[in-house]
């Protein structure tokens, strides 16, 4: 499948470099690093926040968490909250779950912590279970002009590496003694 035609147009309208992902479906950041095997922190995790002012949303990586409390102060709001899913649909009109870290899209405000900076390439929802937008995440800061803070605390997140182990034939040789025994039988005929 392709991205959605909306993000596809809302990125190439901003001329944006991406890479489109195909993949099965999966519903949560670590099932999409499972599924694409890469590393928690390549994905990007967007949340819809809700503040006394407006509907922001903040990206962080797949291996943090949002501390609620820097993010307040980074916001400098009084009241900060993470609305129910019955909002992403009536207000949003998407999916729960299914909500891209592209705020332009929404008309929303996009926050981004710090640490994702790291990272050279991230991996964001493209607004459906079964494709995915790669991009520098750079320039997904450029587009988005997303505000930068440090809100994020690590979240314990571990991927469940399965190891890969390749089976090396083993070549079946003859044993060296039987093949000189040969060789000499041969000679004293």
């Amino acid at each position: 499948m392709a991205i959605p035609k909306t993000t596809k147009n809302y990125l190439d309208k901003r001329m944006a470099k991406y890479d489109e992902l195909a993949h099965k479906t999966v519903y949560t950041a670590y099932d999409l690093a499972q599924t694409l095997q890469k590393e928690l922190n390549q994905i990007a995790k967007s949340l819809l926040i809700a503040t006394d002012k407006a509907y922001v949303l903040a990206v962080v990586p797949a291996h943090m968490r949002i501390d609620l409390n820097k993010l307040k102060k980074a916001l400098k709001v009084k009241k900060i909250s993470i609305p129910n899913e019955k909002v992403m649909v009536k207000v949003f009109k998407v999916k729960p779950g299914a909500m891209t870290a592209f705020g332009g899209m929404h008309q929303v405000e996009v926050w981004v912590d710090k640490s994702l900076l790291k990272t050279k390439d991230i991996i964001l929802s493209a607004g459906s279970f079964t494709d995915s937008v790669r991009m520098k995440a750079k320039d997904f800061i450029g587009i988005e002009k997303a505000k930068l803070a440090s809100f994020a605390k690590m979240g314990g997140y571990k991927l469940q590496v399965k190891s890969k182990k390749k089976k090396v034939a083993k070549k079946k040789t003859k044993p060296v003694k039987k093949v000189i025994k040969k060789i000499i039988i041969k000679k004293k005929k």
